[in-house]
């Protein structure tokens, strides 16, 4: 598990990396008094957890949570805080946790263990289960990057490679009702957290470009809209 830190308070950074650091399968991949610099680690870096002080100067800990919640990303936000006021509304952006400080260790530690556990039993839902012929292919949803209809068969196009399905666009939508996945046009689906660009190909079309990835999809005019407005 790949965690970020950010306390404008020195003393109460330090108190978050002696916790976090000693308990094991935990990666911190940064650690910062500033809002700012964690919001631009976070664009670079892959980070499963944020754990964030609440009030800090310039950005704060709470409109870093509605940066991470409007635009969907797959991070989940412990806020460790002295003020209570914002119990309400944090939890209306999804936050896993809400720790007002002074906390024990055991308060800490013991929120991130369910942070695990509730990981672990998403991942087991987060699958498709595709028959091929006389094979079961399982794909994790989130390494799906696109899916194309072309004539009577389907393509999923993966972070690791294509795999061919006969199941139809319609099918295969009514298992991906995450957020991360939009039918962006009659002949594709696309995860939002891969989208490198968007180029004007038509009138009332976009090709879409993908992180790492060559091969493109198309979007409408109509859903790209959508997207500023919802995810953007």
């Amino acid at each position: 598990m790949k965690i970020g830190l950010v306390d404008d308070r020195l003393i109460d950074l330090d108190k978050l990396n002696g916790i976090v650091s000693g308990m094991p399968g935990v990666e911190i991949i940064f650690s910062t008094t500033s809002a700012e610099e964690a919001y631009e680690q976070i664009k670079r870096e892959t980070v499963d957890v944020l754990i964030a002080d609440i009030e800090m100067p310039n950005l704060s800990g709470y409109e870093l949570a509605d940066i991470i919640h409007s635009h969907a990303l797959n991070i989940s936000v412990i806020f460790v805080t002295a003020n209570s006021g914002y119990a309400v509304h944090a939890f209306e952006l999804n936050v896993h946790d809400y720790i007002m400080k002074p906390y024990g260790k055991d308060r800490l530690i013991g929120s991130i263990e369910r942070l695990k556990e509730k990981t672990k039993s998403a991942e087991m839902k987060g699958r498709l289960y595709l028959k091929q012929k006389n094979d079961i292919h399982i794909v994790q949803k989130k390494d799906i990057v696109f899916i194309e209809r072309s004539g009577r068969s389907t393509t999923i196009h993966t972070k690791d490679g294509e795999i061919k399905t006969y199941l139809t666009l319609n099918e295969l939508e009514g298992e991906l009702r995450e957020r991360d996945f939009i039918r962006s046009h009659r002949s594709f689906i696309i995860n939002i957290h891969y989208v490198k660009n968007f180029s004007l190909y038509t009138k009332n079309s976009y090709i879409i470009r993908f992180e790492g990835m060559e091969t493109q999809a198309m979007i409408t005019k109509e859903k790209v809209d959508y997207l500023q407005q919802h995810y953007f």
